[in-house]
C-alpha cells in the first residue's frame, strides 16, 4: 500500500442481528479502498450463504467457512471444537501474514465461549498483531478480554425480529 496505517481492533457482539452484516460492510469498504479482506467464519458451514457466494466472485477477499453448523444443533462437539482450532490457527496465519489489512473472525465468541480455543491465546495473538492489521471479531458474549484491549466495541440490541414470529430466516436478508 502506498501509505502507512494503524489497524484497530473491533469488537461486535450482542443479541441482535447485524454483527456479521456490520463486518461485511466494513470489508466492502475496505476492498473499494484496493485493501485485502480475509475472512473466517468459525460456526457458519451448513448454508451456503450470500457473502460465500460475493465472496467467490470478487477480488480481494479470502472466505474461508470452516465451521460445522450452529453447535446447539451439533451431534458431535468434538468435530466443532477440531473445526474450530483448525480456523483459528489460520486465523493466526493471516493475522501475522501481513497479507490482509482487515481479518475478520466472524462468530469466533462462541468457540472461546464453547472452550473449542483458548482465550488467552487469542489475546496473546490479537495484542501481538502487526500494527498496520486490522481485527474484527464477531459473535454474541464477546469476552471481557477481548472487549478490554478492543478499539472499538459495538453492541447489537434485539428489539423486534421476525424470527420471534415464526418467520423463517430470509434468503438475502439472513442468509
Amino acid at each position: 500500500m502506498a501509505r502507512q496505517r494503524k489497524g484497530i481492533l473491533i469488537v461486535y457482539t450482542g443479541d441482535g442481528k447485524g454483527k456479521t452484516t456490520a463486518a461485511f460492510g466494513m470489508a466492502f469498504r475496505a476492498l473499494g479502498r484496493g485493501f485485502r479482506v480475509a475472512v473466517i467464519q468459525f460456526i457458519k458451514g451448513k448454508w451456503y450463504t450470500g457473502e460465500r457466494h460475493f465472496a467467490k466472485k470478487t477480488p480481494g477477499i479470502d472466505l474461508d467457512v470452516m465451521g460445522k453448523g450452529f453447535t446447539w444443533e451439533s451431534k458431535d462437539l468434538n468435530k466443532d471444537k477440531a473445526a474450530a482450532q483448525k480456523a483459528w490457527e489460520k486465523a493466526k496465519t493471516q493475522i501475522q501474514s501481513e497479507d490482509y489489512q482487515i481479518v475478520i473472525l466472524d462468530e469466533i465468541t462462541y468457540a472461546i465461549n464453547y472452550g473449542f480455543i483458548n482465550i488467552d491465546d487469542v489475546v496473546s495473538q490479537l495484542k501481538q498483531r502487526p500494527a498496520a492489521v486490522t481485527v474484527v471479531i464477531t459473535g454474541r458474549n464477546a469476552p471481557d478480554e477481548i472487549v478490554e484491549i478492543a478499539d472499538l466495541e459495538s453492541e447489537m440490541t434485539l428489539k423486534k425480529h421476525p424470527y420471534n414470529e415464526g418467520h423463517r430466516a430470509l434468503l438475502g436478508i439472513d442468509f
